[in-house]
């Protein structure tokens, strides 16, 4: 594996016309992630601001609990809080990540020997690597996004909240962070881990099953059933949340934490040691479940639009 992802560094040397062949499909991926992204924010945010409150507060004593809460305390539209930064923000997530996939698979077929189009398969160590390299050039920009996101559907409802909305939110966490890096950036380097996890096991999981389903059923990918795709898109996003949960629950712990006087994690590891000592195992799983039930709708809604948009416009 790690071969595989050195072979990602290296310069591209195809002639004018394939580079110009590879610029194009590489804008095509691109495009088709941004649909699957937005896809992905319209579907899933109900229950992200779920999973976010029950990570972040001992408050609630289950998902549908807090569910409730959020709807008799602050209505309906507050399970679509912070909405506007991911609709803008994980459209160009999604967009990155299946471009970046995509580069890096190609790159990594040009340099396996006796690889064949059409006829060859790369290994799943590769399909990871390739997953793994797209999940960190997404964490540049997912970072401030998701940190943006979680303070805005974590603030006070009411005349208490903290922020007047995502540019209020980015301006006063650079103020009270020292600065963009520190105060946008917080929980950055758990973010990449994250990102690298679950991307190469997203990615690995769905090349998996739509491969074995065409050399199963002896037909060519593309002709795979959308609704099959759609399926098998849910079952990566199961896979994608068991394999980087505990990850993802630190990211949330640290993107929430205080500054200054009030900060309660000073480093990545110590929040795993923090949370640890205080809720054992169990606290690096809270609210997985209406993350895992978010999955699947979301996920499947992802890989079938991206899916079916690359299959309309190649």
């Amino acid at each position: 594996m790690a071969d595989a992802t050195a072979d990602l560094t290296k310069l591209d040397a195809a002639p004018p016309s394939s580079s110009n062949s590879a610029a194009s499909q590489t804008a095509k991926d691109l495009f088709s992630g941004a649909a699957g992204g937005i896809a992905q924010v319209l579907i899933g945010q109900p229950f992200d601001i779920v999973k976010v409150r029950l990570q972040t507060s001992s408050a609630y004593s289950s998902a549908s609990a807090a569910a409730l809460s959020i709807y008799k305390t602050e209505g309906p539209l507050a399970f679509y809080k912070g909405t506007l930064t991911p609709l803008l923000g994980i459209g160009a997530c999604v967009s990155i990540q299946f471009g970046a996939f995509h580069y890096a698979r190609r790159q990594l077929e040009r340099r396996t020997p006796g690889f064949i189009p059409g006829v060859s398969s790369l290994s799943y160590g590769q399909y990871y690597a390739a997953g793994a390299f797209a999940g960190v050039a997404n964490s540049v920009i997912s970072g401030p996004i998701e940190h943006v996101r979680i303070r805005l559907q974590t603030q006070p409802h009411g005349a208490a909240r903290l922020y007047s909305g995502p540019w209020d939110c980015v301006r006063k966490l650079s103020a009270q962070g020292g600065g963009v890096l520190r105060g946008l950036y917080r929980g950055e380097a758990v973010t990449v881990l994250r990102e690298a996890q679950a991307y190469g096991v997203w990615f690995l999981a769905f090349e998996w099953l739509m491969n074995a389903d065409a050399a199963r059923n002896k037909i060519d990918r593309k002709e795979v059933p959308s609704y099959k795709v759609a399926f098998y898109g849910g079952l990566a996003g199961e896979a994608l949340w068991l394999g980087s949960y505990p990850l993802d629950v630190v990211k949330s712990k640290m993107q929430t934490d205080g500054f200054g006087a009030g900060q309660r994690y000073r480093t990545m590891r110590d929040c795993f040691a923090q949370t640890w000592r205080a809720e054992g195992m169990r606290g690096f799983w809270k609210g997985i479940g209406p993350t895992l039930l978010r999955a699947m709708p979301v996920s499947a809604g992802t890989f079938a639009v991206v899916e079916m948009t690359m299959r309309a416009i190649n």
